[in-house]
């Protein structure tokens, strides 16, 4: 079976890092986000790349952008499906297939600040976080495929953050 171009950077790449553990370690490029008046946000990228998003007209939006929640959702998403991708490409299988879809359950009292029937503050954080995994390959047993993923997802940084429930560290600067 001939080496995939994805599996064979991906070899080069962990011998250097075998090789050099230290060179794993990076800085990830930051994200910017801008407010632009409005519910209006944009999120930007050191390479160029700009995303805008904004609220619903409830929240004093205009709604023309995706909604942060939704961004989250798909960095989730998308984080995922490249890393089973590159899980792949390792194993020597070639999807046919692959498609996720990132669903959570939100209580928007949570945004606004408000409180529950208990008093107790609505938590704003989505609920119900699921990952939705369509897979496909020929002639690759349905349970190698499940073992696949769970095998992509230990090592994906955006599911392993949402599990680990990481920290925020949050420094303010007033002008």
């Amino acid at each position: 079976m001939a080496t995939s171009p994805i599996a064979a950077a991906l070899h080069r790449f962990e011998t250097l890092l075998q090789r050099r553990p230290g060179a794993g370690l990076q800085d990830d490029a930051p994200a910017t986000a801008r407010w632009e008046g409005g519910a209006r946000v944009i999120a930007l990228h050191g390479n160029g790349q700009r995303v805008l998003t904004d609220m619903p007209a409830e929240f004093g939006g205009v709604g023309n952008d995706v909604t942060p929640g939704w961004l989250f959702r798909a960095a989730l998403a998308s984080c995922a499906t490249t890393s089973i991708v590159l899980q792949a490409a390792r194993e020597g299988i070639a999807l046919g297939a692959l498609e996720l879809r990132a669903s959570s359950r939100s209580d928007t009292r949570g945004l606004l600040g408000m409180q529950g029937a208990d008093g107790k503050p609505v938590d704003p954080a989505p609920g119900e976080l699921q990952l939705q995994v369509r897979i496909s390959a020929d002639d690759v047993a349905p349970e190698l495929l499940r073992v696949l993923v769970e095998k992509a997802l230990r090592c994906s940084p955006i599911p392993s953050a949402t599990q680990q429930a990481l920290p925020l560290a949050v420094h303010i600067d007033t002008n």
